[in-house]
């Protein structure tokens, strides 16, 4: 299967029977990104986590005293 990066427009292949492209054939959603570009995203995101300026918003979930 052939595969595009969505950020350097990189075509690569990936085996047909693999996970990551059952995934991709099932979402249409979903994106693929290069070696490249994914471990130059991981390497930005683990110096902002280092900076402390990297702040991680969750939904505060309501307890259901009933249940």
């Amino acid at each position: 299967m052939q595969v595009k990066c969505v950020l350097c427009d990189q075509i690569e292949g990936i085996e047909d029977n693999s996970l990551q492209a059952k995934r991709l054939r099932n979402r249409k959603i979903s994106m693929y990104l290069c070696a490249t570009c994914d471990n130059r995203i991981k390497v930005s995101t683990l110096e902002r986590h280092a900076s402390g300026n990297f702040k991680l918003y969750q939904e505060e979930k309501e307890i259901n005293g009933l249940i």
